[in-house]
């Protein structure tokens, strides 16, 4: 059954026309009043519903539909990851949102490292946000999650670090930070998780952070920085992976069942 994003308030019973990205999308597969489809709104506080609804009109710029019923499915990937993705170039972060999206990612933050090749500034940075936020929305559309991952506006390394909360703020949640590296890491992330896994009884893993660099990975700078704040070096093997491709492979096994 097709899937559509729709922020707008959603109840069983109620009546809406849908929003204008959905709608086109809607007359783009030629479907028509008495057919089903699936609407999410893709945020809190209802972030793991998804709606059954009929078309009921069909317009040549609006299509209205009935909410038939609710369910809640939770798709969400355990632990909640945050990828701060060091930005690669072009068309590889278009991908590596959609991929890193559909992987489970909760949150993307584009890191602008020193050795970025994109830099965006301005309106350029606000229209690359707004673009990217649009991959995520279609990427859980076609992979059936109702949770919408929240995509930063991108920020440096060093300003991401300092607007974190302290240690001390009071938050129960556990995070471990990763930082993926070919060098200079003890351990790689398959070691580290079965050790966490091991560990669980001790305290489980709620969140993890991964830190991956863009083309010509992080700077020495950089990674010593992370190291700094708590970030562990871990290696993906002896291969050295794509910047688009590393944060993927490790996204796949923190989150496989």
């Amino acid at each position: 059954m097709p899937r559509f994003h729709c922020p707008e308030p959603l109840q069983t019973g109620a009546e809406l026309d849908l929003p204008a990205s959905a709608a086109r999308h809607v007359q783009v597969l030629r479907m028509q009043p008495g057919q089903s489809l699936t609407l999410f709104p893709g945020a809190e506080p209802h972030s793991n519903a998804q709606y059954q609804a009929t078309i009921v009109q069909m317009g040549r710029q609006n299509v209205r539909v009935h909410v038939d019923s609710v369910e809640h499915a939770d798709r969400e990937a355990r632990p909640t990851i945050h990828l701060l993705a060091g930005m690669p170039a072009n068309e590889r972060m278009d991908w590596l949102v959609e991929k890193a999206t559909e992987l489970g990612a909760a949150c993307i933050t584009p890191i602008a490292a020193e050795r970025s090749m994109l830099r965006l500034k301005g309106e350029r940075a606000e229209k690359k946000q707004a673009h990217w936020r649009a991959i995520a929305i279609a990427a859980c559309e076609q992979s059936g999650r109702n949770t919408v991952p929240t995509v930063a506006a991108s920020i440096s390394l060093k300003d991401w670090l300092q607007a974190q909360p302290a240690p001390d703020d009071g938050h129960a949640v556990a995070v471990q930070r990763l930082v993926l590296t070919p060098q200079g890491a003890q351990h790689s992330l398959a070691q580290w998780w079965q050790q966490r896994q091991a560990a669980a009884a001790e305290g489980s893993v709620d969140a993890v952070q991964v830190l991956t660099g863009p083309e010509g990975g992080l700077s020495e700078a950089e990674l010593q920085l992370a190291v700094a704040h708590g970030f562990v070096p871990v290696s993906l093997g002896a291969r050295i992976l794509r910047s688009e491709t590393a944060p993927l492979a490790c996204l796949a096994l923190l989150t496989a069942a």
